[in-house]
């Protein structure tokens, strides 16, 4: 059995936290403490917001919170500047400390994962272009919003490299084997409206102003509206499916039938009558269904080490 983590400790404001080459914020703007919406932006405008060490432990320090926050329903990826995520930095590139390769963790893999891993979805705000890294790790976002003024692209190939940040197991998934092979096997940049994207990008926008207000507007609609706990569940029903129709039935039962007798569901119910707002209280931590996990957790941690 994989040991309990530590507690997390939640602060009251996330903007008041000391971060490296990550900005939170509230939203709205001036909200004190922390908000159904949450902002996250990359901040290293003047490297075209490329990949950094510093970012992964900010996304591992953060997304722990927000999962376990019950004031926070939603999370919004940005960045600052003209440019999402230029990807790896070439002029700076990681180097990786010596070790045995087979415990060696992909920086990029372990963002996409702590995304992934968050039981509140986040919506990516793609304002400006992205490429390798930088798309591959809005990939476990629940939404991805583009600019149709920009470029994006899965370069890997161009620069010598393989697919990282768990692409290969998002990407076909999510848009189809022969259409990731393309785009991965070109390497080409593309407007997001390209067929070869298939349906990655929900929605597009003319503008970078529009993508991040039009995210925000949707991270506002889930944050009023829908279930915390049957937003994840619904999520882990698709993406830790078990195969087979059969199987499936015998998962999406058992937790089909706790929710008909959750209190959620019945808020769900009372609210619709008396056409208002849900307040939806429903957590994992107490209202999960029996079967919850479904699946089997794998841990990608690493040995201890000492600190001799």
């Amino acid at each position: 059995m994989i040991p309990a983590p530590p507690p997390v400790n939640v602060p009251k404001s996330y903007e008041s936290l000391p971060l490296r080459d990550v900005k939170v914020s509230h939203h709205p703007a001036g909200t004190l403490e922390a908000s159904p919406v949450i902002i996250v932006t990359l901040n290293r405008p003047d490297t075209h917001n490329a990949f950094s060490l510093e970012m992964m432990h900010s996304f591992e320090k953060l997304y722990p919170m927000f999962d376990v926050d019950s004031r926070v329903k939603a999370i919004v990826l940005t960045s600052t500047g003209k440019i999402f995520c230029s990807g790896a930095d070439l002029r700076t590139p990681i180097q990786p400390e010596r070790e045995q390769p087979l415990n060696f963790r992909d920086p990029g893999g372990r963002i996409t994962l702590s995304i992934f891993r968050c039981r509140k979805p986040t919506i990516a705000a793609l304002q400006g272009s992205a490429v390798g890294l930088g798309i591959s790790l809005t990939l476990s976002c629940a939404i991805r919003i583009a600019c149709e003024n920009a470029k994006y692209g899965f370069v890997f190939a161009r620069r010598g490299l393989t697919m990282e940040s768990s692409s290969s197991f998002f990407l076909p998934r999510l848009i189809g084997y022969s259409r990731a092979e393309y785009l991965v096997t070109t390497g080409r940049l593309l407007p997001p409206t390209s067929r070869h994207f298939g349906s990655l990008f929900a929605e597009t926008c003319p503008s970078a102003g529009e993508v991040v207000a039009r995210a925000l507007e949707l991270a506002g609609e889930v944050a009023e509206n829908a279930s915390s706990m049957a937003l994840h569940l619904n999520r882990m029903l698709m993406w830790r499916n078990p195969g087979t129709a059969e199987g499936t039935h015998l998962v999406d039962s058992v937790v089909i039938y706790h929710m008909f007798h959750g209190r959620d569901m019945q808020e769900g119910a009372r609210s619709f009558l008396e056409k208002r707002k849900p307040d939806f209280k429903a957590t994992l931590e107490d209202d999960a269904p029996p079967n919850y996990p479904w699946w089997r957790e794998i841990d990608t941690g690493r040995r201890a080490r000492s600190k001799l």
